[in-house]
């Protein structure tokens, strides 16, 4: 037998193996020693600071006062070399076509969506001027002019890539821009005219009747947050009439199932059984096997497409920066959008590059003590670091910054403890028994999730960059 064949026989062996050999075992039980190390094991901030909300029966339901949902979603775009399309059915994210469901007809109107580029500083409408198209923002950034206190020009809001504007277009025909919309970057859209709209609802009755329908509804009474209204009269003298209301709540409010992460550890009872001096391998092997699920645990609840924070923040909440890199105003202005913030939550890259911009003006900013540890802070509010919000491979990331607990309306983390064979709140370890190959099995699970009780508690500041330099 050839070495080359012996090599083969043994990486094959090392593959099919199921369970920790006899000679990493011998590592633990001679000479004086560590425990084992284990590099992924990070502080997990976000575990420390969520506030944690017992949920019996595996969901937890958040009630809400009545909202008119309004159709502010993001759109979707499939790009194909340097031409982008728009996915039909996300169409129905514009708030005139919301709940209209005529795929083809959606394929239709996407398919006369025509694709245009703008470069940095090119006006994509003017303000006053008749509002007779839909601009969907494939790529890019864009700013919304208005008028400052001065008459000056200001910036009331910086939109990016799944943006729409001119959705009044589709159900008035009388609108105008209410705002000059200025390309940031170089960007590319795709506009949808109303002319194109009216031409196809012609045909098309499904359509007719909904833009018809959606024109005709009256304005829904409601606050500045989109809530049903609460009728109340202050400020009256003598016997006025009082008026009468209800606070109106969601028929069918969102339900939080908890998410499972599990494995299934496999000991030998030959190591466990003879390995066991001075450290228990049985132990070990579990310590570093829940470190690995905890630290899979809050990737899920920042990138989770079903109940991750990246993921779940309102429309609303999201800001872009006003430069790229994150600034002090970037700051700012994510902790004005909500009452009570109790932490930032950023890649270590980003808070390197709010350094830098901090360096940049001359601040130094502020330091807090948190369990032991000091962590920068803005505006006394604590910045952590968290490896697991992603970064693109065009160097841009996320900041959150969120109000936390049920008390306050914020986010909280969802578990059950009490389970089974629980060894920490909601993770247990269950014996599963002996196979024929003596190796003792357990099953190592944790159930968990994360919910946002309203939508200013969790704010989000979107593609920062942090590759910028000087």
């Amino acid at each position: 037998m050839s070495v080359g064949s012996v090599g083969v026989e043994e990486d094959e062996r090392l593959s099919a193996r199921q369970s920790l050999g006899t000679a990493a075992a011998r590592n633990l039980a001679t000479t004086a020693k560590s425990v084992p190390q284990m590099q992924e094991i990070t502080s997990r901030w976000l575990l420390r600071m969520l506030p944690w909300v017992q949920v019996q029966g595996g969901a937890y339901r958040v009630n809400r006062r009545l909202t008119y949902a309004v159709g502010d979603g993001r759109v979707t775009f499939v790009q194909t070399g340097d031409r982008v399309t728009v996915v039909p059915a996300e169409l129905g994210e514009l708030p005139a076509l919301r709940e209209y469901g005529d795929e083809e007809v959606l394929a239709e109107l996407a398919g006369r969506c025509v694709q245009r580029s703008y470069a940095a500083g090119q006006v994509i409408a003017e303000a006053g001027a008749p509002e007779d198209r839909v601009v969907l923002l494939a790529h890019g950034r864009v700013e919304q002019l208005g008028a400052g206190p001065y008459g000056d020009e200001a910036v009331v809001d910086v939109l990016a890539d799944g943006a729409h504007l001119g959705e009044r277009s589709l159900t008035d025909p009388g609108a105008v821009w209410r705002y000059t919309v200025r390309a940031a970057t170089s960007c590319t859209v795709l506009v949808l005219t109303r002319h194109d709209v009216r031409n196809l609802a012609e045909r098309a009755e499904s359509l007719r009747r909904h833009l018809d329908g959606v024109a005709a509804l009256p304005e829904p009474r409601a606050n500045t947050y989109g809530e049903a209204a609460i009728d109340l009269s202050a400020g009256h003298v003598g016997e006025a009439a009082v008026p009468h209301t209800f606070v109106d709540y969601e028929l069918s409010p969102r339900e939080y199932e908890l998410s499972v992460a599990q494995t299934v550890l496999k000991v030998h009872s030959r190591v466990a059984d003879l390995y066991n001096e001075p450290m228990n391998q049985t132990e070990q092997q579990l310590r570093l096997t829940v470190e690995a699920l905890r630290e899979r645990q809050e990737h899920e609840l920042i990138n989770n497409r079903e109940f991750g924070l990246l993921a779940n923040c309102d429309h609303a909440q999201r800001l872009q920066p006003h430069g790229g890199a994150p600034t002090p105003d970037d700051m700012d202005e994510l902790l004005s959008r909500r009452r009570g913030s109790k932490l930032f939550l950023a890649h270590p890259r980003a808070i390197a590059a709010f350094g830098r911009e901090c360096n940049r003006r001359g601040l130094v900013p502020g330091s807090v003590e948190v369990g032991g540890s000091h962590v920068p802070a803005w505006r006394g509010v604590p910045i952590f670091p968290c490896g697991k919000i992603p970064v693109t491979e065009a160097r841009t990331t996320s900041i959150l910054c969120m109000r936390t607990g049920e008390a306050d309306q914020g986010v909280v983390g969802l578990r059950q403890a009490g389970i089974p064979d629980e060894i920490e709140p909601s993770l247990s370890v269950r014996f599963m028994g002996i196979d024929e190959q003596a190796i003792v099995s357990y099953l190592v699970t944790a159930y968990y999730s994360a919910a946002v009780l309203v939508p200013d508690a969790l704010g989000v500041l979107e593609n920062v960059e942090v590759g910028r330099w000087g």
